[in-house]
């Protein structure tokens, strides 16, 4: 690999790695529209049988996403102290936007009555996993009870959602589950505690590793044999996972943290979010339709012989 596809291929991934950060924007969606989405399903996939090939490929992509985080790291832990309703009104924003899209994408392959359900079924859980009793009470500390070193790797894994599933955000069904400020506290509990930060890092790590090359095959799959229902089921969750960080922030923060002013600047941000959202997915749209049109165009097997 060039020098220049080197650094091209780390911008690129530190644009997805932000992306994966922030919930509600799906790092998959993005990949999409920098034109790397089937690039990094395919590298995944081929690891075995091409393994340099795929190695060379996805490293800067993974490199550029961990300097993203790290920049955006202190930013957003900083958002969510001082103004935390207006930052996860935001991110329920983000989620709204992506939701014509969703929708379009899912109407093309069709709408059956067994649909209705396959859409219900998802959003209903997400509702429901926000009043389970103690869902956001996570504690990673030093004292935290042992399970949490099982279930930490399993977080892992939902996270990993945020690249291979366009329009599912892994930041924010790790902010469901109540692990999205307690992972990044880890980051600066590494200066206080860095043998218990870093042991419980790695095994969220590992579950991101494992969920990142086995969720790529279980959509191959799924896209490939059940693209509709597959499809509706992805809609029903974004659209249960808006009120699911409303509800999530009440469970969290409570009503302390509410006042005029910052109502008015959640609803601001959330309608800014929104149309943030949808621009880039229409980009990412338009991207995609004009990437598969050059490559018909010039593959010779669509040409009309002569």
């Amino acid at each position: 690999m060039k020098a220049k596809e080197f650094i091209i291929n780390v911008a690129k991934g530190a644009a997805i790695g932000i992306a994966m950060i922030i919930p509600g924007v799906s790092g998959g969606t993005l990949a999409v529209m920098l034109k790397i989405y089937d690039k990094i399903i395919e590298s995944i996939s081929g690891l075995r049988k091409h393994f340099k090939e795929s190695i060379l490929f996805l490293l800067p992509i993974l490199l550029g996403a961990a300097l993203a985080f790290a920049a955006a790291y202190f930013p957003l832990t900083l958002a969510l102290e001082y103004a935390p309703f207006p930052t996860m009104l935001l991110f329920a924003g983000l989620m709204a936007g992506s939701l014509p899209k969703l929708f379009k994408d899912c109407r093309t392959e069709g709408f059956r009555k067994i649909d209705v359900a396959l859409m219900l079924i998802p959003f209903a859980l997400v509702i429901g996993l926000c009043f389970i009793p103690g869902m956001g009470d996570v504690d990673l500390s030093e004292n935290m009870p042992w399970f949490q070193y099982i279930l930490v790797p399993v977080i892992g894994v939902l996270a990993s959602c945020a690249l291979v599933v366009p329009g599912i955000s892994g930041s924010m069904l790790l902010m469901i589950f109540g692990y999205y400020a307690p992972v990044l506290g880890l980051f600066k509990a590494v200066f206080v505690t860095p043998l218990h930060a870093i042991g419980v890092l790695a095994c969220f790590a590992l579950g991101v590793v494992v969920g990142f090359f086995t969720i790529a095959k279980i959509m191959q799959l799924l896209l490939k044999h059940f693209p509709r229902a597959t499809g509706w089921a992805i809609f029903g969750f974004v659209v249960g996972s808006i009120p699911a960080i409303v509800v999530a922030f009440f469970s969290e923060y409570g009503s302390d943290y509410l006042d005029a002013v910052s109502i008015s600047v959640a609803i601001v941000l959330f309608i800014a979010g929104a149309i943030g959202t949808y621009l880039l997915t229409a980009y990412a749209e338009k991207k995609f339709a004009e990437n598969k049109q050059d490559k018909e165009s010039t593959d010779p097997s669509t040409e009309n012989s002569i």
